[in-house]
């Protein structure tokens, strides 16, 4: 499983207590960007798994949505951004469509913003397949 943080991180972890499958565990930064000289860290709101390549979508308060590839830590996709912040993903049962609710999630406190919406992107035949690993 995948949690995510609100310091712009992602933990990729397992159930199995074993030593074996434990010291598989990872966790990396994103949603991130640097303005001016700034590391800029944003939210990271929505994970979603895609049901029939085993990689999954993050979608952030930087209003990006990124596909990763979990076994070889690496990421696949990084979509156009969104006119807000991304506050939540769903894949379809068959992983050919991404929604992606995107509406303001007052990380910057009240102010005027993009009004919410959905949108629903097709996903190409490969756009989230992982990559064979060691090629």
């Amino acid at each position: 499983y995948a949690s995510s943080s609100i310091e712009g991180r992602i933990a990729v972890e397992f159930f199995d207590p074993s030593p074996e499958t434990q010291s598989r565990k990872y966790a990396f930064k994103c949603h991130r960007q640097v303005i001016d000289g700034v590391d800029t860290v944003y939210p990271v709101n929505a994970l979603a798994f895609n049901p029939v390549h085993g990689t999954f979508a993050s979608g952030g308060a930087d209003g990006v949505v990124n596909v990763w590839d979990r076994w070889n830590k690496k990421r696949l996709r990084q979509y156009p951004r969104y006119p807000t912040s991304v506050a939540s993903l769903a894949f379809s049962h068959d992983g050919r469509l991404l929604a992606v609710a995107s509406s303001y999630t007052f990380e910057e406190g009240e102010k005027d913003h993009a009004p919410d919406s959905v949108f629903v992107r097709m996903i190409g035949e490969n756009e989230c397949r992982p990559k064979q690993v060691g090629g």
